[in-house]
């Protein structure tokens, strides 16, 4: 078993279907003997794909790993809706597709090019439009939003009302990847935050039939994909040898600014910066700090009353 006090470090895990994130993070924990171990972004039992893992140090980059933009491609199916709004829960509705759509659905299968022939698809189009230009979602009762001290699909599993209010998200790019004469397949590039369920949900609304996401596979997180990923049942030297270092994830997640060497000692104490304490003018904005050795030092950002502020220090 590998020494918890060297393991620091981001690892990128290609979660399969069937385990939820936690049960990724509490098998990490046992094979690399440290419970200095995080996730940034959920997944649910029934989604596969890119799962970003943070270990010892990295951990206080989780929040702006979190942050990051997601990548998925989903499936819609068309013609029943279910409690969780995916294919694991139990129907409750269940409809014909109208013929408009279901036209379109056989126009876009006939064809070879489902992306370049929306245009010629009005019905879906405009849903789809309706989607990308969203600013806020409902997220799904079964979700594992806190309400009341309590998890939202606690209380919906127990037949409980669930009073959930609109979050904000943002929308950067749906694209149909294929379809069937009951399925949609979407490329789409989302906000934190965002619920590829409720998608499924309010597609069906806007068009007039029930739906739920049927499948759902996260590509990326950020820039972290799957073609760098391993399997969750890596073993503990492959895990070690893929191990992205600290310095490295930050470097992908956040801007740089330089400090100097007195820069390095303060920003070491929690200190007040300016900008003489760095080696070059420093980012207006939260950003990663290096020392002159190339070492990351801390998260920093701009003081409302002037200067520079350590928020996360490194060891």
């Amino acid at each position: 078993m590998a020494a918890p006090n060297r393991l620091h470090g981001v690892l990128v895990i290609d979660k399969p279907m069937g385990p939820t994130s936690h049960d990724v993070v509490a098998r990490l924990r046992k094979v690399l003997g440290t419970r200095a171990v995080g996730h940034a972004g959920t997944l649910d039992p029934a989604a596969t794909g890119v799962l970003v893992v943070a270990v010892g140090e990295a951990t206080k980059l989780s929040a702006y790993l979190t942050a990051q933009t997601k990548q998925y491609r989903a499936t819609v199916t068309f013609g029943s809706s279910t409690t969780t709004l995916d294919a694991e829960g139990d129907i409750v509705a269940t409809a014909s597709i109208p013929d408009d759509l279901a036209a379109e659905l056989r126009a876009l299968t006939a064809g070879s090019d489902g992306t370049a022939r929306e245009s010629a698809a009005p019905v879906l189009a405009r849903a789809l439009d309706l989607e990308r230009a969203r600013h806020e979602q409902l997220p799904p009762a079964f979700s594992a939003i806190k309400v009341g001290g309590r998890t939202a699909h606690e209380l919906a599993r127990r037949g409980q009302d669930v009073p959930l209010a609109l979050r904000p998200v943002a929308v950067s790019q749906i694209e149909i990847t294929e379809t069937t004469l009951a399925t949609l397949g979407v490329l789409l590039v989302v906000s934190k935050g965002y619920y590829v369920r409720a998608l499924a949900r309010d597609l069906g609304q806007t068009l007039g039939v029930p739906a739920h996401l049927s499948s759902l596979r996260r590509v990326a997180s950020g820039n972290f994909t799957l073609e760098e990923a391993l399997p969750w049942s890596a073993s503990c030297a492959e895990l070690e040898r893929a191990m992205q270092t600290v310095e490295g994830a930050a470097q992908r997640v956040l801007p740089l600014s330089r400090l100097s060497e007195d820069g390095l000692r303060r920003a070491r104490h929690g200190q007040l910066l300016l900008e003489t304490h760095f080696a070059e003018p420093p980012v207006p904005a939260v950003s990663a700090w290096f020392g002159p050795g190339g070492e990351l030092v801390a998260i920093g950002r701009p003081d409302p009353n002037g200067g520079f502020m350590v928020e996360r220090g490194f060891t």
